[in-house]
């Protein structure tokens, strides 16, 4: 098999030394060119005939943003994975980037002389490889077809414990899904929703305020004791793991730095096992786009308990890793398209209170 050709487009001289030193530490990724901003990136990209392209947002004469656009619109089958910056306005680039159309995104570390660097190459190397294997243009229609919605209107908060819980996974892709289904959820949503997102720390405080934006429901990045309540959805911090408690006075949720579980903190395995042992029957968990196995025994001990669970299909995800060995393994009870989850969601949890409305 041939290497998986790579240029790097970076502003920083230093980061077009350090970035090429961390790819080419795997023999499949190799290195093509680099380039100091947009208009060089645009130029060698026919000549070099990359297969995938890091790109910096921050450069001058032509950023990242209008980079990528130009990509999207010329080269529409060559994945972007974004270097972004560690801060609140690299953060809500990243997003608008991923909503274009760029497959995934890693961030800088703070220090790149520090040493940390290595921190973030084996992630770099394997989304690298998962956007050079997925020429992923129907997928990325796919999940940005619907658009965002501007913030609807709102429906006050009256923290009454939920007694029923959806519980979301997802990782690369899932920005863009997790948004387009949120948004599709009614303001009187009869469940407390929880989400754990792959992302780095600094970016899900950027990403519950984007989705808050877009969605009926309330959205916020948790925080050690919020209450689950129905009709908001709570956005685990990166660099947390996040689990849920019952307590007299309102279910909760727990944060940890406990040690990483499937090289992830957050990892989704953390919440759906612990969503299954508190919520059993009374939950649903759903499964979304993502490289590896993170979640797929979490969503098999929902469904032990008694809960419902669903899986992403291949069609509509950026990368079918995570609900792929979760249908393999026989965890997910339906596998759906991202445009027919909101609807199945929704009427899931509505059946579910009218069953017991009717028992009572």
């Amino acid at each position: 098999m041939s290497s998986i050709r790579v240029l790097v487009v970076d502003d920083s001289a230093l980061m077009r030394k350090l970035i090429p030193q961390m790819i080419e530490h795997d023999p499949a990724l190799h290195v093509v060119g680099t380039a100091m901003d947009g208009e060089f990136a645009l130029k060698k990209i026919p000549e070099l005939q990359p297969d995938v392209v890091t790109l910096d947002m921050e450069m001058p004469r032509m950023d990242g943003m209008e980079t990528l656009k130009h990509i999207v619109r010329h080269h529409p089958t060559l994945p972007v994975v974004v270097v972004s910056a560690h801060t609140t306005e690299g953060a809500s680039q990243t997003f608008k980037a991923l909503s274009l159309g760029a497959f995934d995104f890693i961030a800088k570390p703070h220090d790149a002389l520090s040493g940390n660097m290595d921190a973030i190459g084996q992630d770099l190397i394997s989304k690298l490889k998962a956007a050079a294997m997925r020429r992923m243009v129907s997928s990325v229609q796919m999940v940005r077809t619907p658009g965002r919605v501007i913030r609807k209107q709102k429906q006050r908060i009256d923290n009454t414990p939920a007694a029923r819980v959806l519980a979301i996974g997802a990782s690369t892709g899932g920005p863009n899904a997790v948004e387009y289904i949120l948004s599709q959820l009614p303001a009187n949503f009869p469940a407390a929703i929880l989400v754990v997102q792959h992302m780095p720390v600094g970016f899900t405080e950027m990403f519950a305020h984007r989705l808050d934006e877009a969605c009926a429901i309330e959205v916020k990045e948790a925080v050690p004791g919020d209450l689950m309540v129905a009709g908001r959805a709570l956005i685990c911090p990166g660099d947390r793991h996040m689990k849920v408690k019952r307590m007299p006075l309102g279910n909760v949720v727990v944060l940890n730095e406990d040690e990483r579980v499937n090289g992830h903190r957050p990892s989704v395995d953390v919440l759906f096992r612990s969503v299954a042992d508190e919520f059993g029957a009374f939950s649903l968990g759903l499964l979304m786009t993502g490289m590896g196995e993170d979640g797929v025994e979490g969503l098999g001990r929902i469904r032990k308990c008694g809960g419902f669970t669903l899986a992403q299909d291949e069609e509509s995800s950026v990368v079918y890793g995570m609900p792929r060995v979760a249908a393999e393994r026989g965890y997910a009870m339906r596998i759906l398209g991202l445009s027919d989850m909101p609807q199945f969601v929704a009427s899931y949890f509505s059946e579910s209170v009218k069953a017991v409305n009717e028992q009572v």
